[in-house]
């Protein structure tokens, strides 16, 4: 005689571990990937800050030497082997650039009257995605009113 329990069941159906175990590998796929852009997003941020430096240095070394012209519309500009004030300053942004970005990286100097603008970009392709995508960092200053207020 074959006896049909209708009872209570004990342990877990083949298909709830199932349904259990895509949940779970959803949820990890999904972890994965938030790390994935974090990381991507982590290194784009570190080269912001790495041209925010590198920008700041550069615009202290001209306010230290304010009567300087440090213009520049490109890093080919800078002679290698100066050895005035000037162009050791501009030597050192140049390696400082290089050593952050690369190759790749421009920078330009703009002196207007006695406002700077320092502009440095370099290749974001990490955190864009795009071949051709370029992290831009531009740095203003007014170098004659802290000229004037040095003086008086």
């Amino acid at each position: 005689m074959v006896r049909i329990c209708k009872g209570r069941q004990a342990g877990m159906t083949l298909i709830e571990v199932l349904i259990a175990l895509l949940i779970l590998v959803i949820t990890l796929f999904g972890a994965g990937a938030v790390q994935l852009n974090a990381l991507k997003y982590t290194a784009s941020a570190l080269k912001s800050t790495q041209a925010s430096f590198i920008g700041y240095s550069m615009l202290d070394r001209m306010r230290a030497n304010s009567t300087g012209d440090y213009r520049i519309s490109g890093l080919g500009q800078i002679r290698p082997a100066a050895t005035d004030v000037i162009n050791q300053d501009l030597n050192e942004f140049k390696r400082s650039i290089h050593q952050f970005a690369g190759d790749s990286a421009r920078a330009a100097i703009a002196l207007n009257g006695g406002q700077v603008s320092i502009t440095l970009q370099w290749d974001d392709v990490r955190a864009v995605g795009k071949p051709s995508a370029l992290g831009v960092f531009s740095l203003s200053s007014n170098l004659v009113a802290e000229a004037a207020a040095k003086a008086s």
